[in-house]
């Protein structure tokens, strides 16, 4: 059962405050009030250690990236960014505990990140009481921006797309491709697992042959895969995270099985190849919310020229996605003229044509992004194309 989202109150979540890194890129003192100070104060909520750190890392790193360049170019308004970046620990708790913090003692006044589900909505009570607005570059759970009643939450919103979305572009491309027969493994543990499998299940045309399960933590994953070689299936979607997809395309790969596979984006990461086994990722699809290949954005050369200049390495999606969360911050109180949380609230909320490097987005009424989901396919390890799915492209099946 899921807790009202407005139900806590920052009183009572200030109580659980702990003693999580604070990371301050100056002293220099503000107010979360909006315009008085020289500085706009943004934190940055991340996962940057702990099971979801993959993901945190290089949102975070994509973040701090935009900040840098548009403090080089003046700032905003007149104004330099401060960035404040804090390790949730990828715990729903320490979230709730470090959005506390970073509102109680660095007076922030937007949050930025985490990058995971559950920990973004353990911050949604503390940035709503504070009313400061929130923009998740990565979280995908379906109801992340609306409450228990399905209205929606007035300061919170996403740039990436939503897990029913990128179940749907999967049987999309699963589809157009001709597929007759598949098989879904997922992970049982989470919303994220059950969800994606009953989106892709209820779209997909042909047979589901085989459906199988596992568990978070799980290592060894040869029963369900004999269970799914016996029903030869055209194609297996992994319905999970890259922690337990990389083993089990590994394994099948080791058991002979040559079944096309499909996985949503939470395979989007080296870490997956690097457990996979470069040789096992071939045949393997996957939804990625960036491509540097069709349909790349004319933002896409320069963010990655200015990344690889930065850090030395290629970015990954959610640097991209990273980056545009704080691209659209920066836009918002660019069109507001403010920075003033009341006012950059407005402004993220209508958004219209955002061209980010993870293509162009407006926002719907519960503050999601309507955009293209990118299926990449990758051959020996390697990402060698891409199919654009677009909502268009959903609707039209």
């Amino acid at each position: 059962m899921k807790m009202n989202k407005l139900m806590l109150t920052l009183g009572s979540l200030l109580l659980l405050a702990g003693c999580g890194s604070v990371t301050q890129t100056s002293s220099t003192d503000n107010t979360n009030t909006g315009d008085a100070s020289e500085t706009i104060k943004i934190g940055g909520n991340w996962d940057l250690s702990g099971a979801g750190a993959a993901y945190g890392g290089p949102a975070n790193d994509g973040v701090k990236l935009a900040f840098k360049l548009a403090n080089e170019a003046g700032g905003v308004n007149g104004q330099q960014i401060e960035y404040v970046e804090a390790d949730n620990r990828t715990d729903a708790n320490e979230s709730a505990n470090t959005a506390a913090r970073l509102l109680d003692e660095e007076n922030v006044q937007m949050i930025i990140g985490p990058a995971t589900t559950g920990a973004f909505e353990a911050q949604i009570p503390i940035g709503t009481s504070a009313e400061i607005p929130m923009i998740a570059p990565a979280a995908t759970g379906d109801s992340l921006t609306v409450d228990d009643e399905g209205n929606t939450l007035d300061y919170v919103f996403r740039v990436a797309f939503q897990d029913a979305f990128q179940g749907l572009a999967l049987a999309t491309f699963a589809n157009g491709e001709g597929y007759e027969t598949a098989a879904i493994i997922q992970d049982n543990s989470t919303d994220y697992g059950q969800n994606l499998s009953v989106t892709f299940k209820d779209a997909f045309e042909g047979e589901i042959v085989a459906e199988e399960s596992y568990i978070a933590g799980d290592t060894d994953f040869n029963a369900i895969l004999n269970n799914v070689a016996a029903n030869d299936p055209d194609v297996i979607f992994i319905a999970g995270y890259y922690s337990e997809g990389g083993p089990i395309v590994g394994q099948a790969r080791g058991m002979g099985i040559d079944s096309v596979i499909l996985a949503p984006d939470g395979f989007g990461s080296q870490e997956f190849v690097d457990l996979a086994g470069a040789e096992n990722v071939t045949d393997f699809y996957y939804t990625s919310h960036y491509t540097t290949g069709e349909g790349a954005s004319e933002e896409s050369a320069a963010f990655i020229e200015a990344y690889e200049a930065e850090y030395g390495v290629e970015p990954d999606m959610f640097a991209a996605l990273g980056y545009d969360a704080a691209n659209l911050a920066i836009d918002a109180m660019t069109r507001a003229e403010s920075s003033d949380p009341a006012a950059v609230t407005a402004a993220i909320a209508e958004t219209k044509d955002f061209a980010g490097v993870t293509g162009t987005f407006s926002f719907d009424d519960q503050h999601n992004p309507i955009k293209t989901a990118y299926i990449q396919e990758m051959q020996d390890g390697e990402v060698v194309g891409t199919t654009a799915i677009s909502p268009e492209d959903i609707a039209a099946q």
